[in-house]
């Protein structure tokens, strides 16, 4: 461990709460034009075509385009479903850069200080880099860099997307760690030689419904990142 340079970090449900964030901001844009929805059945149902979409351009389906892109996308594919199929296009495009202000989870802001004492940051997310820095602003993420997607042209678990974020920082692979609640990104980042930390977000998906430990082998688990700033230290 006394190796690590830079921290890259899974944002998505690792970094922030995805799921409240979006029923919130759905709820605060469609609640004053009228409608009722479940609005975290709404988010759910939105993150549900987030790796389908992916896997369109991992798969060479279609070209390679920016997350918001796609989840526009996502969104007109889910709209029918809860009765929004007469939304303007302005109204759309405020409700696609909900993604641009979700929360982070309670422990980020302490546990990324505490961390940044020692290593480089960087989200390594499917995220594109406009959405990544606006996040940034809204919740004071102190990132060194945004590197993922956009980095490499394609969407992890990809192994270029995490060799790419190791030769931007010019480090080699075990230098460098990924950060992530989910046990698929941080087994595709261990395969290309990175070191891994699993942090619990037992929340993400509701009451018990992320993972609350890996399922595969990893370096660190912690329970948030507080708790991974004090192992690492």
């Amino acid at each position: 461990m006394t190796d690590v340079k830079a921290l890259f970090f899974d944002v998505f449900g690792t970094v922030v709460d995805w799921r409240t964030g979006i029923a919130r901001e759905t709820e605060c844009l469609l609640s004053p034009l009228g409608y009722r929805l479940d609005w975290l059945a709404f988010a759910d149902a939105w993150r549900a075509e987030y790796q389908p979409s992916m896997e369109e351009v991992r798969a060479a389906r279609i070209r390679f385009v920016k997350l918001d892109a796609l989840h526009r996308r996502n969104l007109d594919r889910i709209r029918p479903r809860f009765g929004l199929s007469g939304l303007s296009e302005d109204v759309c495009r405020q409700l696609n850069t909900a993604w641009h202000r979700l929360p982070a989870w309670d422990d980020v802001g302490q546990g990324l200080a505490i961390l940044r004492e020692r290593f480089l940051l960087a989200p390594v997310s499917n995220g594109n880099i406009g959405l990544m820095v606006r996040l940034a602003r809204y919740n004071g993420f102190p990132w060194d860099a945004v590197l993922g997607a956009e980095i490499a042209g394609d969407y992890k678990p990809k192994p270029h997307v995490y060799q790419a974020a190791c030769a931007a920082l010019d480090l080699p692979a075990d230098q460098c760690m990924m950060v992530a609640a989910h046990s698929s990104d941080l087994a595709a980042a261990a395969a290309c030689g990175l070191r891994t930390a699993h942090v619990a977000r037992p929340e993400e998906y509701g009451s018990g419904g992320g993972e609350e430990y890996p399922t595969v082998p990893v370096d660190l688990a912690a329970r948030d990142f507080i708790d991974l700033g004090r192992k690492l230290a």
